[in-house]
């Protein structure tokens, strides 16, 4: 790969932009591109580097690699270049299959608080391909290994910009918690979760209609959080909660695995 595109994919992943590396993978017939060339196209649908081809290749390659970034899924597409696929009348000759792979940016796990279920929490996180970033002013690096950010000095929270992917876990163990949860609430957080008892949610509940929030507003906010798995110590509270934001991101349902393939057994015998 030429040193330009590795340049550019090192600096869109440093800005945490999605992008997608479309790659020659077959040609046939009189092509422009050669097989392994390579382009990377921006989450504009704008090829910044490389080449796989003139225009009749590339707006192809751009379209795909766009509903890529989307569906966040690899694709194959072969284009037919002695066609006229784009409607122009101006075939423009040759075959060719391009794989376009999609790179997106790992969504990030916003923790407030420190103790050990947030130090839990980190490593999980990290573990399942979260970017974690702690904000509170007691926590050090020995504690927290695994995060990419520690925010120390930001009482106000006016660092805290989650964003519309992200996971927001508010650890503080009852600590200003109900305070905080307007600047949390403003956020763009796809998931907002409180560690507390159920007694400590429901007075922050409690708390925020007093303030003038609405139910749809408390909603959003996953208080008491984490799936029920019956947790006891702060890593199996930590655990509900990943498990939970596990299966938010991956579309699950809780089940129990077993149960759910009886059930789908079941539904398959009543169908047939």
């Amino acid at each position: 790969m030429a040193k330009d595109i590795l340049n550019v994919l090192a600096e869109l992943q440093a800005k945490g932009e999605p992008y997608a590396v479309a790659t020659v993978v077959e040609t046939t017939g009189s092509v422009s591109a050669k097989i392994s060339s390579k382009a990377v196209v921006d989450q504009d649908g704008r090829v910044v580097s490389g080449w796989i081809g003139g225009g009749c290749a590339e707006s192809i390659t751009c379209d795909t690699a766009l509903k890529s970034m989307v569906s966040g899924e690899p694709r194959m597409i072969d284009i037919d270049l002695d066609s006229d696929m784009l409607g122009k009348g101006m075939p423009c000759g040759g075959k060719m299959r391009v794989y376009v792979e999609p790179v997106l940016p790992k969504p990030s796990m916003w923790i407030i608080g420190h103790g050990r279920v947030a130090e839990s929490l980190c490593i999980m996180a990290d573990l399942v391909g979260l970017n974690v970033i702690v904000i509170d002013p007691d926590v050090e690096w020995e504690q927290y290994p695994n995060a990419s950010r520690l925010i120390i000095d930001d009482s106000k929270l006016e660092q805290l910009k989650p964003g519309k992917d992200d996971y927001l876990v508010i650890a503080t163990q009852a600590k200003d918690d109900h305070e905080m949860m307007s600047t949390v609430l403003a956020t763009e957080a796809h998931y907002i979760a409180l560690i507390a008892s159920r007694k400590r949610s429901r007075l922050v509940q409690d708390y925020l209609r007093k303030e003038g929030y609405k139910d749809s507003d408390l909603q959003r906010v996953m208080m008491p959080s984490g799936l029920d798995l019956g947790a006891r110590l702060p890593e199996e509270i930590a655990l509900c909660v990943i498990s939970e934001i596990t299966m938010l991101r991956r579309g699950g349902t809780g089940m129990r695995m077993r149960d759910k393939l009886q059930l789908e057994a079941v539904q398959t015998k009543a169908a047939g």
